[in-house]
């Protein structure tokens, strides 16, 4: 048996993530079992998770994580879907990072994480009808830079234990595209990846509704590891939205000051001008001196603001 001397599994054949003994099952589950610790541990540190540079109060919640296979076939779904031209693979954007590694799609696994907006940010921005409060835009402009971070704070856990690592949206070649299906689009979304990872399915507005709402961050790291992936507990990528589910609700379509929400979906360009021309102003006149693309009013005063707001339904056997 050819060995390749992969760091997790030392046994495992070329083209193969595992050696496929139980024992080595197991230590990965275990590997998956720290690494939620690290993360949790190191969004509990004040220091790391702070709505403004030393402040104590924190910019998020406690996160949820969950991981997929680089073999799941959603990835390369995504990637015709999206755009075959520009979209990445797992392993194209671990190639990018690592070019002198010979990986396979099943070499790799993507680790996602949703970081929930704290419920003070949340109750502050419900009050908010046409400009984002300022404890939004303020979760929107340092909270990214504790999700930046943390996205550092994962890739240097792995390297520190000889497994290499990269957050694809951190990497020069990440750039914005434009999709013919769905117009403004890039080269890896984080939220399409943590749909994947079983953490939450879209709603009308484009938002990932999570079962902690979709008033929150997320983040991504690909990983050359195997880790056990989450259960999807959903079979379609609306599933947790209520007007998809039921054809009732509308309540993110009436929170858009500019109409950009309807029944078709999300205007992508009716909300990032309004964006680019109003609230980001807004931020730097008003709020913090500079621009940040700062909205999100459809996120909160909803009833997927901080729960999955089907999961009654589901529990009664509705759907």
């Amino acid at each position: 048996m050819e060995e390749r001397g992969c760091l997790l599994c030392p046994l495992a054949p070329r083209g193969r993530a595992l050696c496929g003994k139980l024992r080595c099952r197991r230590e990965l589950a275990l590997n998956l079992n720290e690494l939620k610790q690290f993360i949790s541990a190191w969004m509990a540190l004040p220091e790391n998770d702070a709505i403004t540079p030393d402040s104590d109060i924190p910019a998020f919640d406690v996160p949820l994580i969950g991981c997929a296979s680089g073999a799941d076939a959603l990835f390369p779904f995504l990637k015709e879907d999206i755009g075959a031209d520009f979209y990445w693979l797992l392993e194209e954007a671990f190639f990018l990072a690592f070019p002198g590694l010979d990986i396979a799609a099943d070499d790799l696994s993507i680790i996602a994480w949703i970081l929930p907006q704290t419920e003070p940010t949340r109750l502050a921005h419900r009050r908010a009808e046409k400009l984002p409060s300022i404890e939004w835009s303020r979760a929107r402009h340092y909270g990214e830079k504790v999700n930046v971070a943390l996205r550092k704070a994962v890739v240097e856990q792995f390297a520190s234990k000889g497994v290499a690592a990269c957050a694809p949206v951190l990497l020069p070649e990440w750039s914005r595209q434009f999709s013919s299906k769905y117009a403004f689009a890039s080269s890896w979304s984080e939220r399409h990846a943590a749909y994947v990872c079983g953490l939450g399915t879209f709603g009308l507005s484009d938002g990932l509704i999570t079962r902690v709402g979709k008033a929150v961050r997320v983040g991504s790291v690909i990983v050359r590891a195997a880790f056990p992936s989450t259960p999807r507990p959903y079979k379609h990528h609306r599933e947790w939205c209520l007007f998809h589910a039921k054809g009732k609700c509308r309540a993110c379509m009436k929170r858009c000051p500019v109409g950009a929400i309807s029944e078709s979906g999300h205007d992508k360009e009716k909300c990032k001008q309004y964006i680019r021309t109003v609230t980001a102003v807004h931020v730097e006149e008003a709020q913090l001196g500079f621009r940040v693309n700062s909205c999100g009013l459809c996120q909160t005063k909803v009833p997927c603001e901080h729960r999955n707001p089907t999961e009654r339904l589901q529990g009664s056997g509705r759907s």
